[in-house]
């Protein structure tokens, strides 16, 4: 059994990563045809206020309390979620991963200095720091986006610099400092390739936690004003939760269903890429 033929084979025995698939190939759906379906602004109001699921069939997910659509409300929403989780995700990514490639490779003080640094933003309450930095930069995508990323790299770094101390042990790395291959080159060609497996796995997570974390902020009214996102949806459905729960229960659920695609689409891709995992 060759190597593709193996990974197929895990793929198809991953119940995890497939029902994570399916769950992030509807999200994807919902964000793409979002500007089809509903041209229009999510924020307009287009109906009487408070209509419930079912209820009209121009609104299958009924309307809030200004009349807004909440099917066009939460399809847009998932444009920012993605945004937002794909974006910060892809800024920590390149941070943990540069700062932990160089702290495995090199060891010694640079190690030290490297870790030292990445353990005083480990120390702070990740969510805390996000609110002031955003809070400082303004609520906005960008803001949200540029705070996420520059507090989710710490695990990352963590991550990669335990597979770039391991790998540069191996023989293959001390043939080519043997033969006078450069660092940078080194570190480019052998160290971060067999960290790739993991990283990919550790994104997806942090994929999750983003999208989790934008909900929080837009919930605590430090998300963009100017669009629609779950959080702020489940924020505002607060105020008439006892007679629409509604409004606040399909945002919800949309954030759970979101978040539990990336945690799936982890647990599946760990038990692909994961040379010790076994299909059975």
């Amino acid at each position: 059994m060759n190597r593709f033929q193996l990974i197929l084979r895990r793929v198809a025995g991953s119940h995890a990563l497939l029902v994570g698939v399916t769950l992030f190939g509807v999200i994807v759906a919902c964000a793409v045809l979002a500007g089809f379906v509903y041209p229009d602004d999510p924020r307009n109001m287009v109906g009487r206020a408070n209509v419930w699921p079912g209820s009209d069939p121009r609104f299958p997910l009924g309307t809030d309390m200004l009349g807004r659509d909440l099917t066009a409300a939460t399809m847009h929403a998932a444009r920012i979620s993605l945004l937002v989780g794909v974006l910060s995700t892809l800024i920590s990514a390149v941070l943990g991963i540069l700062i932990g490639a160089t702290a495995g490779y090199f060891g010694g003080w640079v190690d030290d200095l490297l870790m030292r640094f990445t353990e005083i933003f480990l120390t702070m309450p990740r969510l805390l720091l996000t609110i002031a930095m955003v809070v400082v930069l303004g609520p906005s995508t960008g803001s949200v986006v540029l705070a996420l990323g520059l507090t989710s790299w710490p695990t990352m770094a963590r991550l990669v610099r335990a597979e770039a101390l391991r790998v540069r042990q191996l023989d293959f790395v001390h043939a080519a400092t043997t033969f006078g291959m450069g660092h940078l080159r080194i570190i480019l060609r052998y160290v971060l390739p067999h960290t790739m497996s993991p990283a990919v796995i550790a994104c997806s997570v942090l994929i999750a936690q983003a999208i989790l974390a934008e909900a929080s902020l837009s919930f605590l009214g430090l998300g963009d004003p100017s669009v629609m996102s779950w959080g702020g949806m489940v924020g505002a459905g607060r105020s008439v939760l006892r007679t629409a729960w509604y409004m606040t229960l399909i945002p919800g659920l949309a954030i759970v269903a979101s978040v539990m695609a990336f945690m799936l689409l982890g647990n599946g891709l760990n038990d692909v890429l994961n040379p010790k995992s076994e299909v059975r």
